[in-house]
């Protein structure tokens, strides 16, 4: 599938999640999510090389976080969708190191992703109650893949665009964590939505 082709419809169907969820007409907003995540699996395909582990690792985390997404629709099966977010996270982050080891990254974007963790896990801590631990586990690993996609493009092993693709993911669940645990608002889906699917596109065009 062409890029272009694929931006195209990726900002239709965002357009109508949002729409879908500003009117609460949630059989249009499921569709329109689950067409969304599919159409990155399907970009993703098209530029994946069997033999090569970084595309394949890529592919498998993007993958789970298309599971993720669908999970995320209902309340009962939030916690499912972190697991599988965070497996997601994990498998991007496998991909990197496929590219350069982590021994070899660089220490220096270790510093605001710690200070944004450290921050993240204060503020959301007092809403977590029984899932303090595994939202805990999520900051560590999504912060650990951040630092794995600018690592590798500082290190030129990795397209350019796995950089703010990841910022942006990391920027989205920050949107998701204040609606879930703080206060549910569009604002949260109105900014979280868009920076996720454009972080993920980003990351795909990266394989």
């Amino acid at each position: 599938m062409p890029v272009t082709l694929a931006v195209f419809l990726l900002a239709i169907l965002v357009t109508a999640l949002l729409v879908a969820i500003r009117r609460g007409v949630f059989p249009v907003e499921a569709t329109a999510k689950a067409a969304a995540s599919g159409l990155l699996v399907l970009l993703a395909l098209g530029r994946w090389d069997p033999g090569d582990p970084f595309a394949t690792r890529m592919l498998v985390g993007l993958a789970l976080c298309a599971a993720g997404d669908l999970l995320l629709l209902g309340r009962r099966t939030f916690p499912a969708g972190l697991v599988a977010f965070l497996l997601g996270h994990l498998g991007y982050l496998a991909a990197f190191a496929a590219r350069t080891p982590p021994p070899d990254w660089s220490p220096l974007p270790l510093v605001p992703l710690v200070v944004v963790a450290a921050g993240a896990g204060l503020w959301l801590w007092p809403h977590l109650g029984r899932l303090r631990a595994p939202v805990v586990c999520y900051i560590v690993a999504i912060n650990a893949m951040t630092w794995g996609a600018v690592a590798t493009v500082t290190a030129g092993t990795v397209q350019w665009t796995a950089a703010p693709g990841a910022v942006l993911f990391l920027l989205s669940d920050l949107a998701v964590a204040r609606h879930r645990f703080v206060r549910r608002a569009f604002v949260n889906r109105a900014a979280g939505l868009p920076a996720y699917y454009l972080g993920q596109l980003l990351l795909v065009m990266a394989i």
